[in-house]
């Protein structure tokens, strides 16, 4: 008799999300099961020898391509309120393609805290769809590997949020897919700074409520905000510096969101007057600007006058971030804090904390 349930049996448990993706995808085209299709098959296949683990329900199934801000803040809510009833570990089962940016918002959303959070997917359904009568385990597939290395992670219960994927765990922050079909598709590293570097492996009872209680209390007011929460991206191409200009004047009159400008290199940008006054503007009207590279590796950084001349227009340097970190803590911070100078403040406490992070 399997001794894992679908009932919540203890507060040692691992919980298991199950969000859809290529993981639990079936059919011609792949599209994600239902979970009350989907997880009856997942249980039949589980052996003694896992962890402990509890399903966690989840209405949010859907192909990880057509996440937004507010699907973000919905994971967020569901492990929140989980975690206040002394809930640790979890397990969340998404899609490969915002697999680094849902990691990267989550480790974000949590630090501070003592929780546990491993997300996974695969890259190969973990059902044959070639077999049409029946639910079998593809044998070749990767996702029954990355499942249970991800099950065994969380049950070791180390606080901090990471992915693991493809026989590898990294700290959520610093992972991103490096190639669109390989097994091996993702890469990261564990010398990473903030908000890894803020988790705790024992929180005092006291400080885990007053966590709780400032999170709780928030959580209307971030749905609201994450329901209009934005963050743009400008990909600097080998244009004179008026198209980076059209682009900003473009967003000048919106919301204040944030905006990832992606340089070459180490975050060299054409250069003008007309720009310099864009990134001016976008300052005044409360827009969060970024820059970060296009390079996989390494980061931005003020060595070249190419790049450097931005940041005395209220840039913001990514430093050794990725791409999907970036967007993480600029939607994290849209929807947290309600003012463009306690974004810019956060922001600079993160880039203090995480001073010492290398790649």
């Amino acid at each position: 008799m399997k001794r894992h349930s679908t009932d919540l049996t203890s507060p040692t448990d691992v919980r298991l999300i199950y969000a859809g993706g290529t993981f639990g995808s079936y059919g011609q085209p792949l599209a994600p099961l239902d979970t009350d299709i989907f997880l009856p098959v997942l249980q039949s296949l589980l052996t003694d020898d896992l962890p402990r683990f509890s399903w966690l329900d989840n209405p949010l199934i859907k192909d990880s391509s057509q996440l937004h801000a507010l699907d973000f803040t919905h994971f967020y809510t569901l492990i929140l309120n989980a975690y206040a009833t002394g809930q640790r570990q979890f397990v969340l089962i998404t899609g490969t393609d915002t697999l680094s940016y849902l990691g990267a918002f989550l480790a974000e959303a949590f630090a501070g805290s003592d929780i546990c959070i491993v997300l996974t997917a695969s890259m190969r359904t973990l059902l044959d769809s070639t077999i049409i009568h029946d639910y079998q385990k593809d044998d070749d597939s990767d996702a029954w590997d990355n499942f249970t290395a991800a099950l065994r992670l969380a049950a070791y219960a180390e606080s901090g949020v990471q992915i693991c994927f493809g026989g590898e765990a990294w700290p959520a922050q610093t992972v991103q897919k490096i190639h669109s079909h390989d097994l091996m598709a993702f890469t990261g590293h564990t010398r990473a700074a903030y908000p890894a570097s803020s988790y705790v492996k024992d929180l005092p009872t006291a400080r885990r409520q007053h966590w709780l209680d400032d999170r709780l209390a928030a959580l209307v007011d971030m749905t609201t905000r994450a329901a209009n929460a934005r963050v743009q991206a400008i990909y600097c191409l080998p244009n004179d510096a008026d198209v980076l200009r059209q682009q900003l004047d473009h967003l000048a009159d919106k919301p204040p969101c944030g905006i990832i400008i992606l340089g070459f290199g180490a975050g060299n940008i054409p250069k003008s007057e007309a720009l310099a006054a864009a990134l001016e503007q976008a300052y005044a009207q409360g827009h969060m600007v970024v820059c970060a590279s296009q390079c996989a590796f390494g980061g931005v950084s003020a060595s070249y006058a190419a790049g450097s001349w931005q940041y005395a227009h209220h840039v913001i340097a990514g430093e050794r971030l990725t791409i999907p970190a970036i967007y993480a803590r600029l939607l994290w911070l849209h929807i947290h804090f309600d003012t463009p100078a306690r974004r810019r403040q956060r922001w600079r406490y993160t880039v203090t904390q995480g001073s010492n992070e290398k790649r």
